[in-house]
């Protein structure tokens, strides 16, 4: 049974909004008294992911929920889509522009970190036609 269900829009247009989604679900969480060990990874977790969809997938959505035996976080973008996603797993591998690595993200260790919080990680991909990742976090 879904004890709670969140939908967010990820805006790429808003750099004062990245990271915005991950904090307010963070929120949620400690509202609803969810251990701090899930916490913490939820939210590494879905940061990373929120900030993937925001420089690679062009910005998109995410639709969190909570049920009695996990956590379940899916985002979606219509972006370019992931050509190699075993490549793309590999820490330090990263398509970020200089631009990017310059504000300080695109070090290639987003897909490696949601990968290590997570108890489930399931990314879906086709290039032109965008990716759809899905963390599961078991309580």
């Amino acid at each position: 049974m879904i004890l709670l269900k969140k939908e967010y829009i990820i805006d790429p247009d808003n750099p004062l909004a990245f990271g915005e989604a991950s904090s307010n679900f963070k929120k949620t969480l400690k509202q609803l008294g969810i251990p701090s060990d899930v916490i913490k990874r939820t939210a590494i977790a879905m940061y990373e992911a929120e900030i993937n969809t925001i420089i690679h997938g062009k910005g998109g959505r995410a639709e969190a929920q909570i049920d009695d035996e996990q956590i379940r976080i899916v985002f979606k973008d219509e972006g370019p889509g992931i050509p190699d996603i075993e490549m793309a797993m590999q820490e330090g591998f990263s398509t970020a522009s200089s631009e990017i690595r310059e504000m300080g993200f695109g070090a290639g260790l987003g897909l490696p970190n949601i990968k290590k919080n997570s108890s489930n990680l399931s990314i879906e991909s086709e290039p032109g036609k965008g990716t759809k990742v899905t963390i599961i976090i078991n309580l």
